[in-house]
């Protein structure tokens, strides 16, 4: 299923492709296909190219860590995402590698490492949901995910499916319009609240 975004001025394809669907497609993601997503992410810019990520990764057929993975969702999110075919957990390193300072953009730069898996899985026909709603203490003892590293996101990722696969209320979730607060929300000049000059026209 595409939802493409209506935009209000001109963007890539794969920006308007993009979204974050809950109907998965059973069809296998190939590990060729998986590398290239995560060397997409591994060229994201980052703070004194330090690279604070790290990415914790299971496909179905692992099925004793795709479970582990699965039972560290929050039910709502578990109830759906058992279907993608691969799921995985973005994880930000605290403090800088090369000087042990604290890194206060780590979890911006792992943002920016999703961001490109993203672009790159939506330019190769594949989605990607991320989730907050994930238990990160469980996922902390679940994966021995060591002190300093704090987990950011869930993915799942995989061929979009049929949004009939949904319980209902999820089906209409997935069928409602795509909206976005406008530009003169969110763009700004000078100072806060005043709209920058090339938006407000």
């Amino acid at each position: 299923m595409e939802k493409p975004a209506i935009t209000d001025h001109p963007v890539q394809d794969h920006i308007r492709q993009r979204w974050s669907p809950r109907a998965f497609s059973e069809k296998p993601v190939s590990p060729e296909v998986l590398r290239s997503l995560f060397e997409a992410a591994r060229w994201a810019a980052s703070s004194y190219n330090d690279q604070p990520w790290t990415y914790l990764v299971a496909a179905k057929d692992d099925q004793e860590n795709f479970s582990k993975m699965l039972s560290v969702l929050m039910d709502m999110n578990a109830a759906w995402a058992k279907q993608a075919p691969v799921l995985a957990l973005s994880v930000a390193r605290r403090h800088f590698k090369h000087n042990g300072v604290l890194n206060p953009v780590a979890l911006h730069d792992v943002g920016a490492a999703n961001a490109l898996l993203t672009m790159e899985a939506t330019a190769r026909g594949l989605a990607v949901h991320q989730m907050a709603g994930f238990h990160r203490d469980k996922a902390r003892e679940a994966f021995g995910i060591p002190e300093g590293w704090d987990p950011v996101s869930a993915i799942a990722l995989g061929y979009p499916g049929d949004p009939e696969s949904l319980p209902e209320q999820l089906q209409k979730a997935e069928l409602a319009p795509r909206t976005r607060k406008p530009l003169s929300e969110f763009v700004m000049s000078g100072r806060w609240g005043h709209t920058a000059p090339f938006i407000a026209k």
